[in-house]
């Protein structure tokens, strides 16, 4: 069966960007219809406005009950990454194993070719290397190729990200202002989509049965400072908060989960210069040796210089040029040529 390049499934949450994005494809003479992932296994006000704002533009809607795949993929690994005392990147892993490739699996159930998301990012082919590549948006301060890094050239065919040459956010707003609808002012979301206020602890206490244990801080030596109330209440670089007073400004620098421990040490042992990580993926190169690239740690870090390389087992070796602070196990690793995504893998 040959699939309709003119329709095209889109993610829909009926924020701003998602309606932006809808309105764009439509203009360029796309069939579009929109898909919602119910996450929580029942009906919440973000469905409601995606629904309301779908009929405003009579836009058909799927409304999809992920709940119990969503919890397997993504909130159980995030619940596991923190009681090892890592610190977990869902949005990455969502878009890994969730969003897009439940996207894709849908689109071919309606015949559509396409799928497309509110990202800021751009896909482009490149015909010299023949392949396709992800390039940072035109509104470089709202680009998220750091979330991307994951998709592959099977994937990447079939998906439009309309926002990539938009100028800016305020554009995007006008836009959706111009069509009548209720939204436009709607705020940006800062915050992790099934933990609606932030608080990552209480989700955990809520939805496992899990005790943290206390333990001990340590120094660098392994002298004991005090007691901690539990690795998951801790982060790489994290001061404040810590229940402890040692005279001088202290900063978790490691997490260790066999030992049940916390070590605590001064700012400048939380830099370091070399970096490795696992599960690495990139988007159209194949690593051979060492390539030179411009780095993030973490997604709102700027990207540094360094220099990438092979090790065993799928292990990637990164070395800056300058030490980067608190490049936290979980947390991404993403991989640039100047505006062009590379790729990525996670910190170990």
């Amino acid at each position: 069966m040959d699939l309709d390049k003119k329709k095209v499934l889109i993610g829909f949450s009926g924020g701003v960007d998602s309606t932006a994005s809808a309105i764009l494809l439509r203009e360029r003479g796309f069939d579009v219809h929109g898909i919602f992932f119910n996450v929580f296994g029942k009906e919440t006000d973000t469905q409601k406005r995606a629904q309301a704002v779908a009929r405003k533009l009579e836009m058909p809607l799927i409304t999809l009950d992920i709940s119990k795949y969503f919890k397997q993929k993504i909130m159980d690994y995030f619940y596991e990454e923190y009681t090892k005392g890592r610190t977990p990147n869902p949005c990455v892993q969502c878009n890994k194993h969730v969003k897009f490739s439940l996207m894709l699996e849908q689109a071919r159930k309606i015949n559509a070719y396409f799928i497309a998301t509110g990202h800021y990012a751009r896909i482009q082919f490149d015909e010299s290397i023949n392949k396709y590549i992800i390039r940072k948006p035109a509104a470089l301060y709202k680009d998220q190729t750091y979330m991307l890094y994951n998709l592959n050239q099977d994937m990447l065919k079939h998906i439009i990200l309309p926002l990539g040459d938009m100028i800016s956010k305020d554009k995007v707003r006008e836009m959706v202002s111009l069509h009548d609808l209720p939204n436009a002012q709607t705020k940006d979301s800062q915050e992790i989509c099934f933990i609606q206020d932030d608080d990552y602890i209480r989700f955990i206490r809520e939805n496992y049965d899990y005790k943290p244990q206390k333990g001990n801080f340590i120094d660098i030596k392994g002298s004991i400072l005090g007691t901690h109330s539990g690795i998951i209440n801790y982060t790489i670089g994290q001061r404040k908060g810590l229940g402890i007073a040692l005279g001088k400004p202290a900063y978790v620098t490691h997490i260790d989960s066999e030992n049940n421990t916390v070590t605590l040490g001064n700012n400048e042992e939380l830099f370091t210069d070399t970096v490795f990580s696992k599960d690495n993926n990139f988007i159209h190169i194949s690593l051979n040796g060492a390539i030179e690239a411009q780095v993030k740690i973490r997604y709102s870090a700027k990207p540094a210089k360094a220099i990438v390389s092979a090790e065993k087992n799928g292990i990637l070796k990164t070395v800056f040029n300058t030490p980067q602070r608190a490049a936290t196990p979980g947390q991404s690793i993403v991989f640039y040529d100047n505006d062009i995504l590379l790729g990525g893998g996670t910190i170990l």
